[in-house]
């Protein structure tokens, strides 16, 4: 439990819409693997896997339940939305995850759903979540 709640209002504009998933906005509290690669505050590799797509979204899903103030909001066979609470203050960042059909590749965006830094929290998660789903 957070000593203190700034979780926020859940975003209703999540998910998949035309094969991408939204956009970060200008501060540098997001990371997306859609982002374009000269966006070098906000992009980041996406990640890979063998096998099916549904097999690697249900690996994420594993990964992420057995990390820390950590819920899954949604799972299909081809995405994953996720919310993470930090512990101290309990600011709340919204964490998608969604693998294109004939693709070997899962894109995910992480973002802060308040404030304007996060002292590159979402980018150290999603590296340690994918740490953890490569291994």
């Amino acid at each position: 439990m957070s000593l203190f709640s700034f979780s926020g209002t859940p975003p209703k504009d999540l998910g998949i819409n035309n094969g991408q998933l939204k956009d970060c906005p200008d501060t540098p509290n997001c990371v997306n693997s859609q982002a374009p690669a000269s966006d070098k505050e906000h992009a980041i590799a996406p990640f890979t896997y063998s096998g099916s797509a549904t097999d690697a979204i249900n690996r994420l899903k594993q990964v992420i339940e057995g990390m820390e103030r950590s819920t899954i909001n949604q799972a299909s066979d081809n995405y994953l939305y996720a919310e993470f609470s930090s512990k101290l203050m309990g600011f709340v960042d919204d964490v998608e995850f969604y693998a294109p059909a004939g693709e070997s590749i899962i894109h995910t965006r992480s973002a802060a759903r308040m404030g304007k830094s996060d002292m590159g929290a979402n980018r150290k998660r999603t590296e340690a979540i994918r740490s953890q789903f490569n291994s």
